[in-house]
């Protein structure tokens, strides 16, 4: 099951002050959970006080109750004030609640050109980035057009890391519902596609939700050519900020991104059951299925694509 919808606040019948994005997912090995907002970072509640917040969120906990939901989950930058009044509420509402800030945002601040970027760079990343064009690997931007040559690189990528891709159709919604301000970006090595990314930007900041690389070209670095290819779009194309994606501070991914100057800011991600239970305090979910993804890794790519999405659009990660 996969649903959506808003739950709105307003005040004196015209005027909206907060709304509430939430995404019903249902499933008999993931759980029955409401997230705002799934396959992304960052959602939760909008609000222009803690009024707003308290109602929206009283809300969305009657709406849980009748969906008969598990839990809500809350993604936030800043941790949402009003969710300390959920674990002071009479013990017999059965509602816990737990915060988790193990991952990070990282963040780039970009200058006002690429050209003033490269030069901020140290003469070691300046080289690696160079290194993908000396092995004669090209860089390209566009949008629908490039869409089979990224599923191509993608669902490869995801086979191999033991998770099961999206669907096309997903990407190809996001290219068309946000034709202005989302791009597909792809590393060639002479035609053949070996890495890949989708872009989207919302006013100052160029978000990278999806990339992926082939694993057997990662000698030639294309990697170095992606991220710098989105990072010289973002700073041609007016963009503020570039948002690299969340990471947790001891995987290889976090200094991937920290060595091009991202800094990490912690992520608050609100978890609140409605059952009564204790929420995990787990923080990898990789523990949790690690002979699902090495069976996953042995399964043939064309039936990963035709599978794995049925299962991906389950799982809010």
């Amino acid at each position: 099951m996969f649903h959506w919808g808003a739950i709105s606040y307003e005040l004196n019948s015209n005027h909206v002050v907060g709304i509430f994005p939430l995404v019903h997912l249902k499933h008999f090995l993931f759980g029955n959970s409401l997230i705002s907002i799934p396959f992304f970072d960052l959602g939760g509640i909008l609000a222009d006080d803690q009024e707003t917040e308290k109602a929206l969120l009283s809300e969305a906990i009657k709406l849980a109750r009748d969906l008969k939901v598990e839990n809500i989950e809350l993604r936030h930058i800043e941790p949402l004030s009003v969710i300390n009044s959920i674990n002071s509420r009479n013990s017999t509402d059965s509602i816990n609640c737990v915060t988790k800030s193990h991952k990070v945002r990282m963040l780039l601040d970009l200058p006002e050109s690429s050209e003033v970027l490269m030069q901020s760079f140290k003469a070691k990343l300046r080289s690696q980035i160079k290194k993908p064009l000396k092995e004669g690997l090209k860089a390209k931007v566009g949008g629908n057009e490039l869409l089979d040559d990224f599923y191509k690189v993608f669902s490869v990528n995801m086979r191999d890391l033991g998770s099961p891709v999206h669907s096309k159709e997903l990407m190809q919604n996001v290219l068309e519902e946000f034709s202005e301000k989302s791009k597909i970006v792809m590393v060639y090595k002479d035609d053949k596609p070996i890495a890949c990314s989708l872009i989207v930007g919302f006013k100052g900041t160029l978000e990278n939700p999806w990339a992926s690389a082939l694993k057997e070209y990662s000698r030639l670095s294309p990697n170095m050519l992606l991220y710098w290819t989105m990072l010289e779009y973002a700073c041609n194309n007016g963009f503020r900020y570039f948002d690299f994606g969340r990471s947790s501070p001891d995987e290889g991914t976090y200094k991937f991104k920290e060595q091009w100057g991202a800094i990490p800011t912690p992520l608050h991600w609100h978890y609140i059951a409605l059952n009564g239970q204790p929420i995990s305090e787990e923080t990898s979910e990789k523990s949790k299925f690690e002979k699902a993804i090495q069976y996953w890794q042995k399964i043939p790519v064309p039936i990963t694509k035709i599978i794995g999405p049925m299962i991906r659009k389950h799982i809010g990660l």
